[in-house]
This record gives C-alpha cells, structure tokens and sequence, in this order.
C-alpha cells in the first residue's frame, strides 16, 4: 500500500505522482533553453559589437546646421509632482537651433502637477523657449493616446520622448539625430542608467535588471539585425516611420514595443546606441516595481499575441523570426517557474513514496546550469559597462557585492513569478489594456526619504497569493528536510527567500 492510498483505492494523487517527474523534468528543460537563450545572447553580443552598424559608436553622417531635421520633444505627464520640474529643465537646456526644436508637455494630470506644468511652461515661454502645454478632453488611450494626440499637431520631421523621470544631457538630442541622415532609420534608442542606483537593495536589483536588458539584450538585438524595441522614452523616432507602421495604437499596455515591432515589419531600420546615455530613476517602492513589471510582462504578452504571427509570416531571416519568439515570450518562464513552484511538493513526495534516488542527478544538473548561465548574463553586463563611454560614470560595486546582488537578482525574480504569472495570463488570454502609472518621488540620496511623498504603488490581491505561496514553500522544505531530501534545499531555500524578501517588503511599504 501506498502512502497516500485511501481504503485500499488508489486516489487521484496516486495517480498523478507518477507523471510528476515527467512535467517537471518537462517545465524544467523548457526553462533551461530560456536560460541557454541568455548565453546565446552573450555570444551575439560578443561577435557583432565589432562589426554592427554602430560598433564604434561614431555618427556615420554629420549634419549640418541648415541639415539639422525639426525635431518634437513630446514629454507624456501624468501625476509626476516630484519630478516634472526636474525634467522640464533638463529639456529646456538641449543643444539645439532654436527654430527647430518644438517641445510639447503632454499633462493627462489630475492633481497638482497640472498647476506646476503649466507655470513651469509659463517661465519657459517667457524665456524664448518653444514649449507648449496641451491637456487632452480625456485620458482616452493612457501614454499611447497622449502620444498620439500631440503627434497630429506636432511640426517636427522627427520625435523624441521622455518619460517625466528622466533627466536627458544637452548633447543628447544632436548626438542621436545625425543617425537620421540615413533616410532608411526609423528610430533610435539610448541606453538608460540610474541615478538613485545606490538608493537600496531593490534599487540594485532594479539596475542589475535592466543592465542586462540595456548593455547586452539591446546591444545583441540591434547589433546582430534582429528587432529590438524602443523602450518607452529616451529615444528618437521618425514621423513618418510611425504614421508608415499604423501610429500609437493603445491596444497593449506596451505601446514602445508593439510600435517598435510594427515598423520593423515595415522594413524601417532602427539603431540601438549604448553609448549615449540618459539617466532615470528607478521605482523605491516593492509595490511600484511589482506594478511597473506586470505592466511590461502583461504588454509583451499582448504584443506576442498580436504580432507574433506576422514576424513569422514575415519576409525576415529565421534567426530574426527566433529571437523575435524568445523576446516577446520570455515573461512565459515566470508562468512555467510558477508551475514549477506548485509541482515541487508533489515532486518531494514522488521521491519519498518511490525512494527515487536519481532524481537531483537529473535536476540539479539543470537547475544548476540554468542559474550560471543567468549569473554569468548579468556579471558580463556589469563588466562590460566599464568598456562603454559614460557621460555619467557610475561607480560599480565589488565582486563580492556583484555576488551578493545577483544571489539575490535571481531570488527576487522567483519572488515575482506568482505577480509575472497572472500579468502573462492577463495579458495572453485576458482583455482590456488598462494602463497602472509607476510612481517616482524624485529622491535620489540615501539621506532623502520617499516614504512621505504622496504616491504609491498599485494596491493589488497578489499579496494574500503570495503569503499562500510562502507557506507552501515553508511545507515542501520541512518536508524535505523531515525526509532528508537534503539536494533540494539550496533551490527551495532561494524560492523561499525570494517569496519572502518580495512579500515582506510590499506589506511593510504598503503600510
């Protein structure tokens, strides 16, 4: 008789352990190939740095004054008391002829920022600067739609857009606009760096993150022909290049990436240049992140459901048509972890009710690879960051203290799996396309304090699924350990400081 046999009957668990091993061996190797994917980027980045169309990160053409295009420098605002101001001066100080620069303050607000936007455009107008302030008569579409709104009464033959957390230097609009004398460009994109790195923990994690995307991801993409993506702001585009491709659609919540696909499909051709740099602050809230990376998780989903069927139809190289499937579903491995997750109690039962002691000959292999190969992602990016020119040089942190963040990276994105999870589905499966704003409290030292700042995170049910999934690990691990599964526990151990480093921090910060 089995363990789990009810009156001499086999139940439903008897009947489903024994497939246990095949699914999550199965959900395993599936991830595996995502983690292999990362090295594959590495390489890329590797081969093509030298050779891609902006691998000396030198302006193929130079422009003259009288060559210069119009430019539109659109800036969407939403509720940004903290860091509007901040923003606005840094756009009214870039080098460029005045008669061809328009800048367009795109104010969706509904609080004070509305107040502040519209004096602080005052003081700009006062002083010759070529602003101006437009409020929609409703926020129909979120950013997309503002976007769209300002682009009809827009003068310039090219756009370039930032968020209202970034801080832009005055040479940035002239060193991206000569790329455009190439009449085949569509956009092109700067690389983002951090200017509250430091701040936290999270923040660390946050930068190793988005490091890895920046330094190696965009690089490797853009480098190799492959489509990347505008991320959002810091970034150029060509008018027409967007009106060509169907203009800002709101039916994702990623309207960058679904753009960005869209006129690659076109045939546009679009330039990522990792060595113009446009600092930006990152989430301080666990919540705001959680909110900001089920906004890009649900987005990819869309735009995966949307458009991944052209690129494969698409007159593209199969390589490009391959990335394309790994770039758009990557968020899918948050769903499988979160699977994985479910299956590794009934796993620690299969082990002990069949005595199977072949089992982390298999897995931990696997798991083991998997984890250096997203270890060693992220260490290159960070090293490679040295190897690129900084307008802003950041110091980086040890070694050992690269260890320590990655270590914890790597938790952090377990601990996220279950909120990544139910942005995929909602995002797959689900409809609508609301739009949850990131909050920024525009506090950049250790010595400043954002916790009396006004804005929020987005209050969300994930939480009380978190804490079950918290004490579902805690189960597995004392099971493991009461049955002396002792090759488990570095991996539960790592899911279970994730689960809890992600909860307790969104339940002490919501308070």
């Amino acid at each position: 008789m089995t363990l789990l046999s009810m009156n001499g009957h086999a139940g439903i668990v008897d009947l489903l352990l024994p497939v246990t091993p095949v699914i999550y061996f199965g959900i395993l190797l599936i991830i595996s190939l995502y983690g292999f994917h990362k090295v594959v980027m590495v390489w890329r980045f590797y081969k093509y740095r030298r050779t891609g169309a902006t691998a000396n990160f030198v302006d193929p053409w130079t422009l003259t004054d009288k060559e210069l295009p119009t430019v539109t420098v659109q800036l969407p605002i939403y509720n940004e008391l903290y860091v509007v101001e901040r923003l606005l001066n840094a756009i009214a100080h870039l080098t460029y002829p005045p008669g061809k620069l328009e800048i367009q303050v795109l104010d969706d607000s509904t609080d004070e920022t509305q107040w502040l936007c519209q004096q602080k455009v005052s003081a700009l107008q006062q002083k010759g600067c070529n602003i101006t302030y437009i409020q929609r008569p409703s926020r129909q579409g979120f950013k997309a739609g503002a976007l769209d709104y300002g682009l009809r009464q827009a003068s310039g033959e090219l756009v370039m857009i930032f968020d209202a957390d970034f801080v832009p230097l005055p040479s940035t609009l002239l060193q991206m606009v000569n790329h455009f004398a190439d009449p085949t460009v569509g956009m092109v994109q700067a690389r983002w760096s951090h200017l509250n790195r430091q701040y936290s923990l999270l923040t660390e994690i946050q930068a190793l993150m988005l490091d890895g995307h920046f330094v190696i991801e965009q690089t490797s993409r853009s480098q190799s022909g492959c489509f990347f993506n505008f991320n959002g702001t810091a970034g150029v585009w060509r008018k027409s290049a967007i009106a060509d491709a169907g203009g800002w659609q709101h039916t994702t919540v990623t309207e960058d990436l679904d753009l960005s696909y869209r006129v690659q499909l076109k045939g546009w051709q679009c330039l990522y240049l990792p060595h113009i740099v446009v600092p930006a602050e990152l989430p301080m809230e666990m919540n705001a992140f959680k909110s900001q990376q089920f906004r890009w998780a649900k987005g990819a989903s869309q735009v995966a459901r949307k458009l991944l069927g052209q690129v494969f139809c698409a007159d593209v190289p199969f390589y490009v048509k391959c990335e394309a499937f790994f770039h758009l579903t990557n968020n899918f491995n948050y769903l499988l972890m979160m699977v994985l997750l479910l299956l590794s109690f009934p796993y620690q039962l299969y082990i002990a009710q069949y005595d199977w002691q072949h089992g982390p000959l298999v897995y931990l292999p696997i798991l083991g690879i998997t984890t250096l190969n997203l270890f060693g992602f992220y260490w290159v990016s960070q090293r490679e960051q040295r190897l690129i020119a900084k307008p802003m040089q950041q110091s980086l942190v040890s070694p050992w203290q690269l260890v320590y963040h990655i270590f914890f990276l790597l938790s952090v994105g377990i601990g996220m799996s279950l909120n990544q999870s139910v942005a995929v589905c909602d995002g797959f499966w689900g409809v609508g396309a609301d739009f949850v704003r990131t909050p920024k409290h525009g506090v950049i030292q250790k010595s400043e304090k954002w916790t009396t700042k006004k804005y929020r995170g987005a209050k969300t049910w994930v939480l009380c699924l978190e804490l079950l999934m918290l004490l579902y690990l805690a189960m597995t691990i004392a099971f493991a350990i009461a049955h002396a599964q002792y090759s488990s526990l570095p991996f539960l151990t790592m899911f279970f400081v994730g689960y809890c480093y992600v909860l307790a921090l969104g339940l002490f910060q919501r308070r």
